[in-house]
């Protein structure tokens, strides 16, 4: 029996929709890598793991009633620990 095997999501689709996440939670993803918080390796996890979910259009909704002051990540997204842990640094 072979394994099923997932396409990934457009890579800048997710880009944006993960820096979307981060920017309605006030985190500048950008900021971060240059304060040593977050890698350029874990942002490429990030935005991988955002194009392996299967919660895209859940995403876009909450992007679009979050209104850019999100206290937390939905709790649906794949990089929500990550981003939260960001949220409290």
């Amino acid at each position: 029996m072979g394994a099923h095997i997932m396409p990934l999501g457009d890579p800048n689709r997710h880009f944006w929709i993960t820096r979307s996440i981060a920017r309605a939670m006030d985190i500048n993803l950008s900021d971060a890598m240059s304060t040593n918080r977050l890698t350029p390796s874990d942002y490429a996890t990030m935005v991988t793991r955002c194009r392996m979910c299967p919660h895209v259009e859940r995403c876009l909704k909450w992007l679009g009633e979050s209104g850019g002051a999100a206290q937390a990540a939905p709790e649906f997204c794949a990089n929500a620990d990550w981003l939260n842990g960001l949220a409290r640094d």
